[in-house]
């Protein structure tokens, strides 16, 4: 199915779209509910006032992105790093130091 230069809504449910591939396109205000998006590749994007909640975002990679103002809480951070950085042992001095 293709859709070019139109102007449109799609409800997919129940639906797999593997390896579908997605240029120059509007999704504001869309919402993902229960998807598998593994192996996802994105470039060009923006997520500004973007919510993820309850995902599995492990061997993410994030590389020349603005992060500026991103919140993060009440996640697993284990392996997780910033510039080559153990983000739990930086944490972890971060509250000896605090003290």
């Amino acid at each position: 199915m293709k859709f070019h230069d139109q102007v449109d809504q799609i409800d997919a449910t129940k639906s797999c779209l593997a390896g579908s591939v997605f240029d120059d396109v509007d999704l504001s205000g869309s919402k993902f509910h229960n998807v598998n998006m593994s192996g996802w590749k994105v470039s060009n994007a923006n997520f500004s006032g973007m919510v993820v909640t309850d995902a599995n975002l492990s061997g993410m990679t994030v590389t020349d992105a603005n992060l500026s103002g991103v919140s993060i809480s009440e996640c697993r951070l284990h392996g997780m790093t910033i510039n080559g950085i153990d983000v739990g042992a930086l944490l972890a001095l971060w509250k000896e130091h605090k003290a």
